[in-house]
C-alpha cells in the first residue's frame, strides 16, 4: 500500500487563527481537492492526522466536525477520489493527552488503522508540530508553506524535512519520483 499522511488545517483548507467551526469556514486550499484526487487516482491511500482543540474548547461538536469531514468527501467525490482514515486529537494543549501533535499517537491510529509501519511514509503539513510527528515515527516530514508554513519555514526544520509551496506541487513531486 502506497500511503500518505496529511494534515488538515493550513494544508486541504484554509486554517484560522479563530478556528474552523462550520462546514461553511471549511474552504478548501486553491488546489488541494485536485492534489488528493490525482493522488487516490495514483494509487495512493491519504489518511489525515488532525489536532482539533476546539472540540475540547467547545467553539463545535462531534457532529460539526463529521460535516466538515463530509464536505471534504463530497468534494473528493466530484473528482471520482476518496479520503482514507480522518485520525483527529478532540483535546486542547492542557490535556496532556497522547494522541495530539507532536505526539505520536494520531500517526500510531493510522498505522494501526492500516496495519502498516510509516517508516518513509509522507506526512504533509503546515507546523512544526507535524514535522516532529512524523520524525517520532520515522516518516518523511514535508512542509506546505500554506497555512503556518511560510512561518513555519522560518524556524529550524527537522533534518530531511522536504518543502514545497502547497500540496498540489508536493503531490507533483510525489508522484514524479514514484512512477
Amino acid at each position: 500500500m502506497k500511503l500518505i499522511i496529511l494534515d488538515r488545517d493550513g494544508v486541504i483548507n484554509h486554517d484560522s487563527d479563530d478556528y474552523i467551526k462550520t462546514p461553511a469556514e471549511w474552504i478548501p486550499i486553491d488546489g488541494s481537492i485536485e492534489a488528493i484526487a490525482r493522488l487516490y487516482n495514483s494509487g495512493w491511500t491519504v489518511a489525515v492526522a488532525t489536532n482539533q482543540s476546539g472540540l475540547a474548547r467547545g467553539y463545535y461538536d462531534s457532529a460539526t466536525l463529521d460535516a466538515m469531514h463530509d464536505k471534504l468527501r463530497a468534494l473528493l467525490a466530484e473528482h471520482h477520489a476518496k479520503i482514507g482514515f480522518i485520525a483527529y486529537c478532540p483535546h486542547g494543549p492542557e490535556d496532556d493527552c497522547q494522541c495530539r501533535k507532536p505526539k505520536a499517537g494520531l500517526l500510531e491510529q493510522i498505522s494501526q488503522h492500516y496495519q502498516q509501519p510509516l517508516t518513509g511514509a509522507w506526512f504533509v503539513g503546515d507546523s512544526l508540530r507535524d514535522l516532529q510527528a512524523a520524525m517520532s515515527v520515522q516518516a518523511v516530514p514535508v512542509l506546505v508553506k500554506t497555512g503556518k508554513g511560510a512561518q513555519t519555514a522560518q524556524q529550524q526544520l527537522p533534518e530531511g524535512t522536504l518543502v514545497f509551496q502547497n500540496l498540489a506541487e508536493a503531490v507533483e513531486s510525489l508522484l514524479k519520483n514514484t512512477q
